[in-house]
């Protein structure tokens, strides 16, 4: 399996909230669930810039982990 080095947030809360009403939902909810767990937002914020519109893989693996999502069941998703 192949990991790329960087996933778009819209495509990461796709998977992550399938049933949302929009993307923009979506995405807040994505947002809420970080600012919620101060230690998984400063986590995010030490391993790369968050102000563009992509994560990068250990961001990712970060956000899968508090989710207690592996990778591959987030390939699968």
């Amino acid at each position: 399996m192949i990991v790329r080095r960087t996933i778009l947030k819209q495509d990461l809360v796709k998977k992550l909230y399938p049933d949302s009403i929009s993307m923009k939902s979506a995405m807040q909810q994505l947002r809420n669930e970080i600012d919620i767990c101060p230690a998984l937002k400063q986590q995010i914020e030490q391993a790369g810039n968050t102000k563009r519109h992509y994560y990068n893989k250990q961001q990712l693996l970060l956000i899968l982990e508090h989710f207690c999502i592996t990778l591959e069941e987030f390939e699968q998703l």
